[in-house]
């Protein structure tokens, strides 16, 4: 399995459980927020539109957004497989990314989704703000309606890729090694 995807809410071990997951497969992470800022950074066509939006506190559109994914599936370092984080979000994006791997002749492997206990999440994001630094994890209020929304945006995502059978799903919580092992045996399953 080289081509998946990797869903959760925030302070769910995504990035962490990434790296190591990559590490281990041999294939590449791209997420979406890395893409935003490599082609805000790089001046391309695409960076310079997504860049109108977040200058007026706008999410970038999915049309923006799609083509910046299908332009990083197309590197040859994807080739041999990749692991998304943080795309798709919605149904929308779930159409798109189907349409782009069908023109890359590819397919998705599986899907995995890190679960999490709701209040642990609140406190490992509050630990993270204070390790951190990180200003979008110091609101309680702010944490949970993220939380919210992302359970309601990606519901239907996750039950689609579930309907498909291709839904693993992985508790998130515990030390990092056991959950990356967690992941490991469902990913050799």
């Amino acid at each position: 399995m080289t081509r998946m995807l990797i869903v959760g809410p925030a302070g769910s071990g995504k990035g962490t459980q990434s790296t190591r997951i990559c590490q281990a497969l041999g294939i590449v992470a791209i997420s979406t927020g890395d893409i935003f800022r490599a082609n805000i950074k790089g001046g391309t066509e695409l960076g310079r539109e997504a860049q109108q939006y977040v200058d007026a506190g706008e999410l970038v559109p999915d049309s923006v957004t799609n083509r910046m994914v299908e332009d990083r599936l197309s590197w040859d370092d994807a080739a041999t497989g990749f692991l998304l984080d943080g795309y798709p979000r919605n149904l929308s994006q779930v159409s798109a990314l189907d349409e782009m791997l069908e023109r890359l002749d590819v397919s998705l492997d599986v899907v995995l989704e890190l679960t999490a206990d709701r209040e642990e999440l609140i406190q490992r994001l509050t630990r993270r703000a204070e390790i951190e630094g990180r200003e979008d994890d110091a609101d309680e209020d702010a944490i949970r309606r993220r939380l919210e929304l992302f359970d309601t945006e990606t519901a239907p995502m996750i039950a689609e890729y579930e309907s498909r059978g291709l839904l693993r799903r992985v508790d998130g919580l515990g030390d990092i090694d056991e959950v990356t092992a967690r992941i490991m045996d469902v990913l050799k399953g």
